[in-house]
């Protein structure tokens, strides 16, 4: 049997997002929105907030993750495919989509962003290994794509992170099973291909704000699957 890894899990999540931090954080969000909203850049605003409130390093990461301006929700909104994506062809931001669900899967921290997507608090930093949840989790992808009647999926890797050769083969295996075509790409520069396209899948801001147009894809796969996962909820702030 293969070792159990927790994804995204770290030792002091208990104590960093229970009860007694969460309303600090949640106050502390409150403040990063109303900077951002008055045109503050989110590092300098995101330094400012976490020095005054005394946040963690993962702490500080969940806002910069969670929060958005007014602006940026409502631009990432206008361009989320609602339409019907029979036949059509999906541009996978692999390890985004992958970690995210891996994540879940070890039922350690989700944030329930403002501007709708699903995110996580782990680290790639160059550095990845499949666990016991990859599997499951690429295969969660692949049924749901099914039932969204895709007519290809392409995935992008990043060629510089390791492992990302045996995610490929790994991808390409699971998903042969399902009607959809699948071709996995190992490149250089994920983000900058994914801009220019249309029906990414991501959740990673940068590429939300430059691509055509995009799916929420893990919030839909999660929604369908009652996996029991601790969110922080951060799209109440939005009222």
């Amino acid at each position: 049997m293969s070792k159990v890894v927790k994804r995204g899990y770290s030792i002091n999540d208990e104590r960093e997002f229970g009860d007694k931090s969460i309303e600090k954080l949640y106050k502390a969000a409150n403040d990063l929105y109303y900077l951002l909203n008055h045109e503050y850049n989110i590092k300098g605003a995101s330094t400012f907030i976490g020095n005054h409130y005394l946040l963690s390093e993962r702490q500080r990461l969940a806002l910069v993750r969670a929060i958005s301006s007014k602006e940026d929700i409502q631009m990432r909104k206008n361009k989320k495919v609602t339409k019907d994506l029979e036949k059509s062809v999906v541009n996978i931001d692999g390890f985004n989509t992958i970690i995210t669900l891996e994540v879940a899967l070890s039922h350690s921290i989700l944030l329930k962003c403002m501007d709708g997507t699903i995110r996580d608090l782990a680290g790639l930093r160059g550095s990845y290994r499949l666990i016991d949840k990859t599997k499951l989790a690429i295969k969660m992808i692949g049924e749901m794509l099914e039932e969204i009647k895709v007519a290809k999926a392409i995935f992008y890797l990043d060629a510089p992170v390791s492992n990302c050769g045996r995610l490929k083969e790994k991808i390409l295996e699971l998903l042969n099973e399902f009607s959809f075509d699948v071709q996995v790409e190992n490149v250089e520069n994920v983000d900058g291909i994914l801009q220019t396209l249309d029906n990414v899948i991501t959740s990673d801001a940068i590429i939300l704000d430059k691509c055509k147009s995009w799916i929420n894809l893990n919030k839909k796969i999660l929604e369908n699957n009652d996996y029991n996962c601790p969110y922080i909820d951060f799209s109440m702030l939005k009222g």
